[in-house]
């Protein structure tokens, strides 16, 4: 049976759209990788970090959230695998790091160099590494101050990161074109919006990875 690595951050992880920073963080059951996993009737791995960016440590949040990190460390510790979702860039529009469109994809690009490599290809005795573009983050309830900015910002960035991954000959799935962020935060992903992007992960992996 192959075997899907999803790499993220919230989204992946499953976080609910929150009204109260305060609260716990509760988690969806059906997280879209769940879903993927369960249409394709393949393994799943998930590695979804709330907080994670492509290539930044967060001064709030830790060093660790440099996604860099996160990867080598993924890939380092399951396999082999088959395919690798890599589904990041809504954090790295915090106010915090004031960073565009275009420093966001240079940050993926790098994601997708690490997973290119001669080292981890290797270890894995090969496997399809491929882009998910996060839906437009917008500025929202408990979200808004954190995130100013946020929706102007990341205009533009599915078609960088279609750019960044045709430049690496990798596949590339925009899931702004299926989702969108929940209204609640402007962040993460409501309920319906993880089965349909799974859903839709699903086909596409179907289409363009498996043989």
């Amino acid at each position: 049976m192959p075997t899907l690595l999803c790499f993220g951050d919230s989204n992946t992880w499953g976080a609910v759209p929150m009204v109260d920073r305060d609260a716990p963080e509760p988690r969806m059951t059906r997280r879209w990788p769940v879903v993927a996993g369960e249409a394709l009737g393949w393994t799943v791995i998930e590695e979804g970090l709330p907080g994670r960016t492509t290539t930044r440590p967060c001064p709030v949040m830790g060093p660790h959230m440099d996604g860099r990190i996160g990867l080598f460390i993924a890939l380092e510790s399951h396999g082999p695998i088959d395919a690798l979702a890599i589904m990041l860039g809504t954090n790295d529009f915090k106010a915090h790091f004031d960073m565009t469109a275009e420093d966001v994809a240079r940050g993926a690009a790098l994601l997708l160099d690490i997973a290119l490599s001669d080292e981890m290809q290797s270890r894995h005795a090969g496997f399809e590494p491929f882009l998910i573009a996060p839906p437009r983050p917008f500025e929202a309830g408990v979200f808004t101050e954190e995130f100013a900015g946020a929706g102007e910002k990341a205009t533009g960035l599915a078609d960088l990161y279609a750019k960044v991954a045709s430049e690496r000959d990798v596949a590339f799935f925009d899931a702004g074109s299926v989702i969108s962020c929940d209204p609640v935060d402007g962040i993460h992903f409501g309920a319906q919006a993880h089965v349909t992007l799974g859903t839709a992960v699903a086909d596409f992996i179907t289409s363009e990875l498996a043989d």
